[in-house]
């Protein structure tokens, strides 16, 4: 016991968090714990301040007689944001708030730059962002959203693992980008003296495994693309991806409402969550509608009978000399139908040009086995049934080289794996990030990524003033 006495600034070990104090109160028991030093009320020869740690805010009360003078004095020049170590017995107030009183306590780190004021806080979006840090320490709405983010990844892992599938790493590098339309990040490799590219998506990895004998397996994964940025958009995003042999793209419609159902009823306790202004219901089954019908629906027009440049322009959609046929459909659907997406909605059967890693429909080879899932008006997932046929892999990923009109390089090795034989599968991806705008009632994916993507600094940002 005497040897656990002493303790030096360079360790101090807290017993228990705020919040283990808090639930288990009970007066005058010792306690050991440590955080952040919140707030400072002089009273003469008392102190009253507030202890933060990442679980919780609790009072803190300090008495000159139990310290000693010298002690006070050091305690109360502390200044707002230091780090203390806190030894003492637990009271209730005057006020009856549960309160810690100080009987040691130790400068474990000392803040030498001023936090925003206490009223106003962090407010300046992008100085949020940039400083995360600071934005953690002083809006308590942001740890919670990120907390939030880290129960969604962990309650997706578990009904996955809980269902028998088995989380798998695949690489990052890749020689190939492949498994998405997108342009990807380039990097070199020193030694092997070769480019490599970051991953865009792990589909055709995943699908080896599938081949390998692995039934059911996830990743939840980085992927990288050199495309824009927005409030819906950021180059480095986290996805969850998976694939089960044998099962096709009705079954991952029931997977993911049970991932995303089952996420919304554990953080709100209900079927129905706001988002802005407005209230989701993702009470289960969810709405099913068919690509072509709901542009009919929407448009009037029949794009499967249409030029579909003629089409735009009549709808007023803008469309590039360079933009493809895929592309521009791909735009009307955005403009037209997307906007009226807000509740849960699973958009089936797409155009087989769009997609050629999904299998064609057997009683109509123009239109895939395919859905997307929208709510609040983004895409939050995507799935096939996936396409094993190796020869008629190779012919649609010809066809989308030439339709791109840019050298693509085309993965021999996953085709190589196709005829080796890949079980039939479903395949589905759902956005982590997008996911977790909806159940934290977020509007820009900046604000459930801690380090987003930013434009460098053109200047210099204004810091604060250090601490006197």
């Amino acid at each position: 016991m005497e040897q656990e006495s002493k303790v030096t600034e360079s360790r101090f070990l807290p017993k228990e968090s705020l919040t283990a104090i808090l639930e288990n109160f009970s007066e005058d028991r010792k306690i050991r714990t440590a955080g952040r030093f919140m707030a400072k009320r002089v009273m003469g020869k008392s102190i009253f301040g507030d202890l933060k740690d990442e679980s919780a805010r609790m009072q803190l009360y300090v008495k000159k007689d139990n310290l000693g003078e010298e002690e006070f004095k050091v305690f109360k020049a502390l200044s707002i944001g230091d780090i203390l170590g806190i030894e003492g017995s637990l009271f209730l107030s005057k006020t009856g708030e549960k309160t810690i009183k100080v009987e040691k306590f130790w400068l474990l780190s000392k803040i030498t730059r001023m936090l925003p004021e206490k009223w106003h806080g962090l407010k300046d979006v992008e100085t949020r962002y940039r400083q995360r840090y600071v934005d953690l320490i002083v809006n308590d709405e942001v740890r919670k959203t990120f907390k939030t983010r880290s129960k969604i990844i962990g309650q997706i892992r578990k009904t996955l693992d809980d269902k028998g599938f088995m989380e798998v790493e695949t690489p990052m590098m890749q020689p190939i980008p492949g498994g998405a339309r997108a342009k990807p990040f380039v990097t070199h490799h020193n030694t092997l003296h070769t480019d490599l590219y970051l991953r865009v998506a792990p589909e055709l990895y995943l699908k080896r495994l599938l081949v390998g004998g692995f039934e059911k397996v996830y990743e939840i994964n980085r992927n990288f693309r050199n495309e824009g940025i927005s409030v819906r958009h950021n180059p480095e995003f986290t996805m969850l991806e998976l694939y089960q042999a044998y099962a096709d793209y009705t079954d991952m419609m029931s997977v993911t409402e049970e991932i995303i159902s089952g996420l919304v009823t554990s953080l709100h306790g209900r079927d129905e969550i706001p988002y802005g202004d407005r209230i989701l219901n993702f009470k289960t089954p969810w709405k099913r509608i068919r690509f072509y019908d709901a542009l009919e629906e929407k448009t009037g027009i029949n794009f499967r009978k249409t030029d579909i440049r003629e089409a735009a322009g009549k709808l007023g959609v803008d469309v590039s000399p360079e933009s493809e046929d895929v592309d521009i459909l791909n735009d009307i659907f955005g403009i037209k139908v997307e906007e009226d997406l807000w509740d849960p909605t699973f958009v089936l059967d797409y155009p087989t040009v769009m997609t050629p890693l999904a299998k064609a429909k057997d009683d109509d080879p123009e239109l895939v086995y395919r859905f997307e899932l929208f709510a609040a008006r983004m895409e939050i997932a995507n799935a096939f049934s996936e396409l094993n046929d190796a020869a008629v892999q190779r012919q649609r990923l010809e066809a989308q080289k030439d339709m791109i009109g840019e050298h693509k390089e085309i993965d021999e090795d996953f085709l190589m794996a196709l005829e080796y034989a890949m079980p039939t599968a479903g395949g589905l991806g759902i956005g982590i990030d997008r996911l977790v705008m909806l159940l934290t009632n977020q509007s820009s994916i900046r604000d459930v990524i801690l380090f987003p993507l930013l434009k460098p600094e053109k200047h210099k940002v204004t810091q604060e003033e250090p601490v006197p």
